[in-house]
């Protein structure tokens, strides 16, 4: 298995102010929408691996995500599309904000999709659950079902309330 060689928030900082390398975001638009490595270019690894982005860059390719696991689970496919000489920052965006640098935030923007499917999930899942024990226990079926539906999108990648959430009026781009 192909390593991409690590590197450290201080390294990346210093190679990215010099314009030696090309540091690139591998989380999906909405995470980077978010919270970003000011310099840093989006391209989400799905993108990539569907073929509707290609790195080009003169310079050496620094890939980072959140905390590193995706860079280091998917460091093969990472190290062919940058097509030259590749790296890693080490555990990722929240290295980078332990270290103390900066970050550009936007507080405005709504939360990533997986959060707010976290967040309903739990919310349906325990509404079930509680109504369950106060009202009736056909209640738990709710639960049931919202459980179901988890290892659902586990299994198969596709997840309803994950496209549902993306179609909410809080997660549509404003209109120009």
């Amino acid at each position: 298995m192909t390593q991409l060689s690590p590197l450290t928030p201080a390294e990346v900082q210093d190679r990215l102010q010099a314009g030696h390398i090309t540091l690139v975001d591998i989380r999906e638009a909405d995470e980077f929408a978010r919270e970003h490595i000011e310099g840093a270019i989006n391209m989400p690894f799905s993108d990539l691996e569907k073929g509707r982005l290609k790195i080009s860059s003169d310079r050496d390719v620094v890939f980072h995500c959140r905390s590193g696991m995706r860079t280091q689970a998917n460091c093969q496919a990472l190290a062919r599309h940058a097509g030259k000489a590749a790296s890693v920052l080490g555990n990722g965006l929240e290295a980078w904000k332990r270290s103390g640098l900066p970050v550009a935030t936007n507080r405005k923007a709504p939360l990533e999709i997986s959060r707010q499917v976290q967040l309903a999930a739990g919310a349906l899942v325990l509404l079930g659950a509680t109504f369950a024990l106060t009202i009736n226990p056909a209640f738990m079926a709710l639960s049931a079902f919202v459980g179901a539906g988890l290892m659902f999108a586990g299994l198969s990648g596709w997840c309803g309330l994950g496209i549902l959430m993306s179609r909410a009026p809080w997660n549509r781009p404003a209109a120009r």
